[in-house]
């Protein structure tokens, strides 16, 4: 929800931050910015602290900077907030990845994993529909030192699920898989135990399990180190460093470089474009409203925008159509169905046929963009892009979670997310900068990094239905 939840807020908050494309660029952007920041860091820990504890941190944090962000009422502190925002959203990615599917059995790993990237889709949705609910109204109060206006209540709203999932999260146990990697395996027995009564309704005592088999190098490794250090920061320190370093040696290296380069091509075309779709809905109904019965690309469109907004006499307006919120709704309606075909074909046609089949039918959609030529066309093209992109980014977020072990699984999860992060960043200053100088370069270079990421994952070993190493 927080990461769309910028493309509606761009066209609204237009006129009270004083934003023209190049700002509305940034504004994107210093969201990934602080992401990049906060998968690094926050991931690092989990694989120290645990899942759980760095879940409930930055669910806080994260509610809190809305709420902030909401109240802001210049353009230096609104960004400020969004990056802190962004730092604790970015712990988000890495650590409930490696959490959850530490949970499933490999047989259905790859269709829970994709059932849960479906809510990235229901949350996309969601936000739509609040925007479209609370924005276009005139709830709020304006005073001469202050404004608390309709999309300003619509960030307040949009912060209500990180407070909820925190105080859930304090029902979830800690995850048994990263217990066992820190030598506890007497914790872990207790969970398992503890999910065994949950699903079967029986005594603990029935457990049919008696121990656990673990590494006895790993257990011995685990006591030197722990035996070495002093302080319980300064072990998690060393963890943190010793996570990072082992990820840039040999045999993880590899998994390493092409995560890192998948993540950051997909990433540059996933946000550069789904970002800026409400701003394209917006720019081409506006154009239609001056010059009806005509058609023209989105080239034209945006010309005619960028020269009426460079008038001297030109009023700013945060007015946003209905017409703009429908057709963001349907454009990210039509991500259902490819992601349920994401949920029933994961385990059975694999991670590595989605993540490709969908970059090439995404790379496509971005380069027929530039020959779109009303409204309905545009439409029917970022609605393919969007289904297309969502199964890919199901696939993809599976298979980087399961090439990496478990003592490292988030902290590997977290450098492929850096990745990322920066591609989103790099997107949105390069679709903002190019979209209005050079036009027909933005979709084109989409369409080839897209394409480009996806068949590097033919450098990844296979992982469905593969135990999670």
């Amino acid at each position: 929800m927080d990461v769309i939840s910028m493309s509606f807020i761009l066209p609204s908050a237009q006129c009270d931050l004083n934003l023209n494309t190049k700002s509305k660029g940034w504004l994107n952007s210093i969201i990934f910015i602080g992401m990049m920041v906060g998968a690094y860091f926050w991931g690092s820990i989990a694989d120290s602290v645990g899942r759980k504890k760095v879940l409930i941190v930055i669910s806080f944090m994260n509610g809190f900077c809305i709420v902030a962000s909401s109240f802001s009422q210049t353009f230096e502190w609104f960004m400020l907030f969004r990056f802190l925002n962004g730092a604790a959203l970015g712990g988000s990615g890495p650590v409930i990845w490696s959490y959850f599917a530490e949970f499933q059995p490999k047989a259905k790993r790859g269709c829970m994993l994709s059932f849960m990237a479906a809510f990235w889709t229901f949350g996309n949705l969601f936000v739509a529909g609040l925007a479209w609910l609370i924005i276009p109204t005139n709830i709020g109060f304006v005073t001469p030192i202050f404004t608390y206006n309709s999309w300003r209540i619509f960030l307040m709203v949009c912060s209500t699920p990180s407070f909820l999932v925190a105080f859930l999260l304090f029902y979830l146990p800690e995850s048994p898989k990263f217990l066992l990697s820190k030598g506890k395996p007497d914790r872990a027995m207790a969970i398992f135990r503890g999910i065994f009564v949950t699903n079967n309704k029986k005594s603990p005592e029935l457990y049919p399990v008696a121990e656990l088999d673990f590494d006895e190098k790993l257990m011995q490794e685990l006591k030197e180190k722990r035996e070495s250090l002093k302080g319980k920061y300064t072990k998690m320190l060393s963890s943190m460093a010793d996570h990072s370093k082992e990820l840039f040696k040999k045999p993880i290296l590899k998994f390493t470089i092409v995560s890192i380069t998948i993540n950051f091509t997909f990433h540059i075309g996933y946000y550069g474009l789904m970002m800026w779709f409400p701003e394209l809905f917006s720019r081409f109904e506006e154009y239609s409203n001056t010059f009806p019965n005509q058609t023209a690309g989105v080239c034209i469109v945006t010309d005619y925008i960028v020269g009426k907004g460079n008038q001297d006499n030109a009023v700013c307006s945060a007015h946003i159509p209905s017409a703009v919120f429908m057709e963001s709704l349907i454009s990210l309606a039509s991500a259902l169905p490819a992601n349920l075909i994401a949920i029933l074909g994961m385990d059975w046609l694999g991670r590595k046929f989605f993540l490709i089949f969908g970059t090439m039918t995404a790379g496509v959609c971005s380069a027929a963009m530039y020959f779109v030529y009303n409204s309905t066309q545009n439409l029917i093209a970022t609605a393919v892009f969007s289904g297309a992109i969502s199964t890919a980014n199901a696939a993809l977020d599976c298979l980087i979670t399961e090439v990496f072990p478990t003592h490292l699984r988030a902290t590997g999860v977290a450098v492929s997310m850096v990745a990322a992060r920066m591609g989103g960043i790099i997107g949105n200053i390069v679709i903002a900068t190019l979209l209005d100088q050079y036009c027909p370069a933005p979709t084109i270079i989409v369409a080839v990094l897209l394409i480009g990421g996806g068949l590097m994952s033919l450098f990844l070993p296979n992982t469905t239905r593969k135990e999670l190493n």
